[in-house]
């Protein structure tokens, strides 16, 4: 007789993994969602306001420091979502040896993204 047939679906259910790392996973996408609500708008509205401005009237709004601290904000919240969120993409289609190159390859891209744009807008602020 088989094993599996036998056990209570509670005993069949066991070690099929942890429900703590994807309740953590889907915390971290909802908040990271929501800090970028407000991050958007404000970008959005930023970049509208500033349409038509010369190159120097965009830079000198970038200088100022609420505006640099908002647009690391942005970058920060931005490509860790973009992570979390291709991550499961990743896990849920990928179904070969590929999927743990994916994974590393999509978190370094989006790592190495994120710390171009923030090193950028860091440059700009200091006057670099």
């Amino acid at each position: 007789m088989d094993r599996q047939r036998m056990r209570s679906p509670l005993g069949r259910a066991m070690g099929l993994g942890s429900a703590k790392e994807g309740a953590e996973h889907w915390w971290m996408a909802r908040v990271s969602a929501v800090a970028l609500i407000p991050l958007t708008l404000w970008f959005v509205a930023s970049i509208i306001a500033h349409t038509g401005s010369d190159y120097v009237t965009f830079i000198v709004w970038l200088r100022m420091p609420l505006v640099s601290i908002l647009m690391v904000l942005l970058l920060i919240a931005l490509f860790y979502h973009t992570a979390l969120g291709l991550q499961v993409v990743i896990e849920d289609y990928v179904h070969s040896e590929a999927k743990f190159g994916a994974l590393i390859a999509v978190r370094l891209g989006c790592v190495a993204l994120a710390v171009a744009g923030i090193m950028a807008t860091m440059r700009i602020a200091f006057g670099g």
